[in-house]
């Protein structure tokens, strides 16, 4: 028996087991408890609730064997449970308790003797006082006006009644486990929905960020084009001013050239058609001119208050509707699930 309890003894807590067992990858058991508490010491930023870990998974080492164990989502709570280990420490604990009770019964005596009246058995039962007691109590002792019964008629009666209420107790601790079974079935429910609605949400988000930038392309495309008409336009008009001044700027060479001829003949043979170029050159009427504020681009600008608004607005339907429809499917959820049991 001494080998038999160091094998269920947990390496966390230095105790026996206690239920629910949990047996890990590498088939070392830990107490569910103490496998939760090495949980969290090995993945302290996980948040946590009502001493248990929150979350979606995790990972931490066995403290047997060093053997790394990885958690799913249900974190602790989806290690399965060693139900041959549990059996055993309840046989355990059963012989223990036999074991015990009969040491005691073979110390104790068969018979059990009156304190008052050492020489007298034990053979009939106080009502009144509820205490069994011997004869002489009754007639000569604090019992003459107590009423008596039988020893072993209160003895069938209220071992009848114990067996009863131990019934009614072991059936009343299977709902208990039970309703706890449901409860954390609820709790892995939950987690499992808020799960999928947050993903819903990002989706939804996703979904507004691709026609955001969908939108914000074809704005963007609209200035890209007027710009770039724009530019052509004024790069077209630089380069033809920058046509007339390169001739101007080869008409002054010319006219120096001439004015330095030192034959009036030949100066006076080219200064009119040379005159006739000059006074052609200084007229600009003939080059467009850029209007004003045509760089203005304001026209683009774009009045995104309405649109913030909205989006600050975006929230969950949760009207009169909503909560009724929810209260009533929690309840009759409830009412259906403990009428099962």
């Amino acid at each position: 028996m001494d080998s038999l309890e160091k094998q269920l003894i947990c390496p966390i807590c230095l105790e026996m087991f206690t239920k629910p067992v949990v047996i890990l990858p590498c088939q070392h058991n830990l107490c569910r408890k103490c496998a939760n508490d090495i949980f969290q010491a090995s993945n302290p930023y996980l948040p946590t609730r009502g001493g248990s870990t929150v979350g979606s998974g995790g990972r931490f080492r066995c403290p047997s064997c060093r053997h790394e164990v990885v958690l799913d989502r249900h974190g602790v709570y989806g290690l399965q449970r060693n139900l041959l280990v549990e059996n055993i420490i309840d046989m355990y604990k059963q012989e223990t308790i036999s074991t015990s009770s009969k040491v005691e019964l073979e110390q104790k005596p068969g018979v059990l003797m009156c304190e008052v009246h050492e020489d007298e058995k034990i053979n009939i039962y106080c009502v009144t006082c509820s205490a069994p007691t011997c004869s002489l109590c009754k007639v000569f002792g604090a019992h003459q006006n107590c009423e008596v019964a039988p020893l072993n008629t209160v003895y069938e009666s209220q071992k009848l009644e114990m067996s009863e209420s131990v019934a009614m107790l072991v059936g009343n601790n299977d709902r208990i486990q039970a309703i706890i079974t449901l409860l954390e079935e609820s709790c892995r429910t939950v987690e499992e929905n808020g799960r999928r609605q947050k993903s819903h949400v990002c989706e939804a988000f996703d979904h507004l960020y691709a026609l955001l930038e969908e939108r914000k392309g074809e704005l963007t495309l609209k200035i890209s084009s007027e710009q770039q008409e724009k530019l052509d336009y004024i790069k077209g008009l630089q380069r033809r001013y920058t046509e007339h001044l390169d001739k101007s700027a080869k008409l002054v060479e010319t006219g120096i050239q001439t004015m330095e001829e030192p034959e009036m003949a030949v100066f006076l043979q080219s200064a009119k058609p040379l005159l006739q170029k000059v006074s052609e050159s200084r007229n600009t009427s003939h080059l467009e001119k850029l209007e004003r504020g045509y760089e203005n681009m304001d026209h683009f600008t774009a009045n995104f208050q309405p649109e913030r608004r909205a989006i600050l607005k975006i929230d969950f339907i949760k009207g009169p509707w909503w909560n009724t429809q929810q209260q009533h499917t929690v309840q009759d959820y409830r009412k259906d699930r403990y009428m099962a049991m």
